[in-house]
């Protein structure tokens, strides 16, 4: 996998020009400020496109989305992503959509596929970050709804994932859909299989991964 960032100091990636900022300079001072008391370091890099998906994997710990927050303030991205329409709820629900959030019903999986592939062609410029496994759960496998939206989006997608014991974004490979669904996401797991998230995670369910 990619090396970690030297540890005596927060690296911060060189964000291209043309991705979408925040321009927030509270929220970006405080990603800084908690990456530094936390420990937490990027590594890797960002591909210079205007459009992309960041996969997020594995995703074991509610831990894995403080994390996320964390690092999207220090690099002063805006970033889409799509979340359980249930927690979108009250003052909550309203801080998510200034984050980005889009509230989904994931019962309706093609719909979701649709809104974001819409929202990519709408768009001059868009990061749309998600877990691909969308659960915790270890049985579920990962969905291949994001190489649906990759590929019908035209979009690079970023393979990335938090060590936690090195306590590192990481910014891995960058891959490009073929459009065979099945072979792309068994190259996708075969990139993440080495990775243990925070809790380790037992990629024997991986295997029986299924469309959704």
């Amino acid at each position: 996998m990619d090396s970690p960032a030297p540890r005596d100091s927060v690296t911060l990636l060189d964000v291209p020009a043309q991705y979408p900022k925040r321009n927030a300079t509270t929220t970006r001072a405080l990603g800084r400020w908690l990456m530094r008391v936390t420990g937490w370091r990027f590594s890797g890099s960002f591909p210079d496109v205007p459009k992309l998906i960041i996969s997020v994997a594995p995703h074991t710990s509610n831990w894995d989305f403080v994390v996320g927050v964390m690092a999207l303030w220090a690099l002063d991205i805006r970033i889409s992503f799509i979340g359980k329409h249930t927690l979108f709820k009250g003052v909550f629900g309203t801080w998510l959509r200034s984050l980005g959030g889009i509230p989904v019903d994931r019962s309706k999986a093609q719909g979701v596929v649709g809104d974001v592939v819409d929202a990519f062609n709408a768009s001059e410029q868009m990061i749309f970050a998600l877990a691909p496994e969308g659960t915790r759960q270890l049985d579920k496998g990962f969905k291949s709804g994001f190489l649906h939206m990759a590929h019908a989006a035209q979009v690079p997608i970023v393979l990335a994932y938090f060590d936690f014991s090195a306590r590192t974004i990481c910014f891995g490979k960058v891959f490009t859909t073929t459009g065979n669904v099945e072979q792309d996401l068994q190259t996708v797991l075969a990139y993440y299989r080495p990775v243990r998230g925070k809790y380790i995670k037992d990629w024997q369910a991986e295997n029986a991964a299924h469309s959704g």
